[in-house]
């Protein structure tokens, strides 16, 4: 009965957070309706910027933690929806709208585990709930700053994220309630070829396109030596090109171009960008380096926990606020990513409903040893 409770809770929840827009930047109306519906059960919570978190009844700082994390911001709507993203209808098991499955659906089934632990005394961890702002950017107000904020740190005692055995994360994002154990970080690079201007029909010059061409090729084709037991190999993606040219006949001084690439946790950033530095003769500068890959032993009690329960562990292509995370994270949330910014995105409610049974099991049956 309980259980179902926290299901009808949720959905509820659900539904006033998709009516409210909170693109990335402008939380502030959901994270109140967040912080309302924790005081409304009797959980005092805080708000820093546009993030809101509570502690478990019965903190204590001799015992493991373990947070409990999902983010409220949502990107702005795809421009093929066929219906309201803001009007949380249920037609046929789906929630539509938008936010509902990236990451509403993940986030209120993290916050009905968490008031179902909340008033519990003989938990074996402590539990935090973080529900966090600017994650579809990878904003820096988002749970960076909350990690480092002297309240919120004060209210779990100062914890030493360094002792990787005392601080565990889940990270709320649609995974099908699978396990992402690792994820691969991101680097963007900004990169320049330089040539000389010159009549095209007098072959003056010397055309930054060829060169830049020539470099995006490397990117295309070349392999990096090692590969990850989990996330496979480097993924270098040009995804912009363009130069300052409008006239049909003169020759490009200058050709610009844009390079995702996909780091897995064989490689650090660092070794990435000499690798590419003794290759192309492009100038180029990284956007950031922040978003490193990370990866939660398959031996940690979280996980275990997890597969124990069906879960099926894998790597993802994909980043997510785990990069910003300085202790061991497990990805997972009901929802399937495949429907992340889609028009008319949706979640089954079914899927919330598993969602939350699956995440109480989990911290029911994890043992820190």
């Amino acid at each position: 009965m309980e259980q179902y409770s926290l299901f009808e809770d949720a959905v509820n929840l659900l539904k006033e957070l998709i009516a409210t827009p909170s693109y990335s930047r402008q939380e502030d109306k959901t994270a109140v309706i967040i912080r309302t519906f924790l005081h409304n059960k009797d959980i005092p919570a805080r708000q820093y910027l546009n993030n809101v978190w509570a502690i478990n009844k019965y903190f204590d700082p001799l015992k493991p933690t373990i947070l409990l994390n999902s983010h409220h911001d949502t990107v702005k709507p795809n421009p093929k929806y066929t219906r309201s993203p803001f009007v949380p209808d249920i037609e046929a098991g789906k929630l539509y709208g938008l936010g509902s499955n990236d990451a509403g659906g993940c986030l209120v089934s993290l916050i009905a585990a968490f008031v179902h632990f909340y008033d519990n005394p003989g938990l074996s961890f402590n539990l935090v709930l973080a529900a966090t702002a600017e994650e579809e950017i990878t904003g820096k107000d988002g749970i960076e700053a909350l990690l480092k904020h002297d309240e919120f740190l004060s209210s779990l005692h100062h914890p030493d994220f360094k002792q990787q055995d005392r601080f565990t994360a889940i990270v709320g994002e649609p995974t099908k309630m699978n396990l992402a154990i690792a994820e691969k970080g991101l680097m963007v690079l900004d990169a320049k070829a330089q040539g000389r201007a010159g009549h095209a029909a007098r072959n003056e010059g010397d055309n930054a396109i060829y060169t830049a061409l020539k470099d995006i090729q490397w990117f295309e084709t070349f392999k990096y030596p090692k590969d990850s037991e989990w996330l496979g190999e480097v993924h270098q993606t040009v995804t912009v090109i363009e130069t300052e040219n409008k006239a049909h006949n003169v020759v490009p001084a200058e050709c610009s171009f844009v390079v995702d690439i996909r780091i897995p946790d064989c490689y650090t950033h660092e070794e990435v960008l000499a690798i590419i530095k003794d290759n192309i003769k492009s100038d180029f500068k990284e956007r950031s380096i922040r978003l490193r890959s990370t990866r939660i032993e398959v031996e940690h009690p979280l996980v275990q926990a997890a597969i124990r329960l069906g879960g099926e562990p894998y790597g993802s292509p994909t980043c997510s606020d785990k990069a910003l995370m300085p202790f061991p994270a497990l990805k997972c949330g009901p929802g399937d990513s495949a429907r992340s910014h889609t028009a008319d995105e949706f979640i089954y409610v079914d899927e919330i409903k598993s969602g939350i049974e699956r995440y109480i099991q989990m911290l029911d049956t994890t043992r820190f040893i």
